[in-house]
């Protein structure tokens, strides 16, 4: 387990999420409500705990819960962390948003009925990076009802131990492994510089790590293609990982 993925698992965003003003109906407005998301988590998934806090304000009609952040409906498939990566140029301590219970906008917004909708997008996104991966999907789409149970499970708890378990069994390889893996190589086959070393002397291989959660098709099989034009240099390559993602969402947005 890399010290990289264990700071991402147990990653966590403040969030400051209020009520809109058109749908609060009592006088003094509901405080605030203030929450420590997960960063691999999504919106969602808070609805229970932002539910109790802001019922007894809200005007008749059914609960069709969404989110913004400066009038901007937040994609509630891409997970809480790489919103506010993308969306938070300098980033908020908290992180203030705005929680809609009415007024839904179906023609911006994909339909959301809750857990199994974001459950059943994620295992989508999975089989799309099982064929970018592998060139077929087969290794989840035969994945078996526990493991489905056990996979979508350590997602909401934050388990790496448990996700790593079951993500062997679909055998995906990562960008990081495979560039890690050719940069191996090259400095095995080339001499060392002294920019090569750290003040241990030991040799700093650095890695891409693609953060690839919310990206189309299209966009992953232009980062693959990159990523394959990077690990074919035989030079160190440093790449600042938010400002190249900015980059990318820009461009195939």
């Amino acid at each position: 387990m890399s010290e990289a993925q264990k700071h991402v698992w147990e990653g966590a965003i403040p969030l400051q999420i209020h009520l809109h003003e058109s749908e609060v109906t009592t006088l003094p407005p509901p405080p605030p409500a203030l929450v420590l998301a997960p960063r691999l988590g999504y919106l969602p998934l808070l609805i229970s705990l932002l539910k109790p806090q802001f019922s007894s304000t809200l005007p008749p009609g059914v609960d069709t819960i969404w989110f913004e952040y400066k009038g901007l409906p937040l994609k509630w498939y891409i997970p809480t962390g790489v919103l506010f990566d993308l969306l938070c140029v300098e980033p908020e301590r908290p992180w203030n948003l705005t929680v809609h219970f009415r007024g839904y906008p179906s023609n911006i917004l994909l339909p959301c009925e809750g857990e199994d909708s974001v459950k059943w997008s994620f295992i989508n996104s999975l089989k799309e990076a099982a064929y970018i991966i592998n060139g077929n999907s087969k290794n989840v789409m035969n994945m078996s009802q526990t493991d489905q149970v056990e996979l979508w499970g350590s997602v909401l708890n934050g388990n790496l131990e448990t996700y790593r378990r079951v993500a062997s069994k679909l055998k995906l390889g990562t960008f990081e492994d495979e560039y890690m893996e050719n940069v191996s190589s090259v400095l095995i086959k080339s001499p060392q510089s002294p920019g090569d070393t750290d003040v241990t002397g030991q040799v700093k291989t650095g890695f891409l790590f693609v953060y690839i959660c919310g990206l189309s098709m299209r966009s992953l099989m232009i980062l693959k293609m990159l990523h394959k034009l990077i690990i074919g240099t035989k030079s160190h390559i440093s790449i600042d990982l938010l400002r190249f993602i900015r980059k990318m969402v820009n461009t195939l947005a």
